[in-house]
């Protein structure tokens, strides 16, 4: 491939758009992570409940997470100690933890997520709407893609 490729010079233009967007969204998130005492594979386990429609069994989280069961059950221990989780027994099985966020938790990610979208919100403000209709033209192709499509490799 070669620089004049559309999909490489696609891709170093989306890498730089969200590298930027991660530096000026995190540096907050980061700081409230390490005040807090939390590893990244802890944020993680906290972000991927936040994106859930409900509360998930540690089994659950660690194929999400890419973890060992033990290894989030490690992470949920201090997530509960931080008051950011609560960990409850499945009805149907006792033998499985079930862990949701707490309100704390909530506002947490809710924050986080927050500082991510007023960075593109900057961002955006500095476009004129014509060069933000362009924008949403060129990107509803990728968010047409459904979770299996960005999978498949032919």
């Amino acid at each position: 491939m070669t620089s004049s490729d559309p999909r490489t010079a696609a891709f170093a233009d989306l890498e730089a758009f969200l590298g930027r967007v991660f530096i000026n969204a995190e540096s907050e998130a980061y700081e409230v992570f390490l005040a807090m005492d939390l590893s990244f594979s802890q944020a993680r386990t906290l972000f991927t409940l936040a994106q859930t429609d409900g509360p998930l069994a540690i089994g659950d989280i660690a194929k999400l997470v890419s973890l060992s069961v033990a290894a989030a059950g490690r992470n949920v221990d201090q997530l509960v100690k931080l008051g950011l989780v609560e960990r409850t027994e499945c009805d149907q099985d006792r033998r499985v933890k079930i862990v949701a966020l707490t309100d704390k938790g909530v506002e947490l990610a809710r924050a986080h997520l927050d500082a991510k979208r007023d960075s593109v919100r900057h961002m955006l403000d500095r476009l004129d709407l014509d060069q933000c209709e362009r924008l949403s033209e060129a990107l509803a192709p990728l968010l047409a893609l459904t979770k299996e499509d960005l999978y498949d490799q032919h």
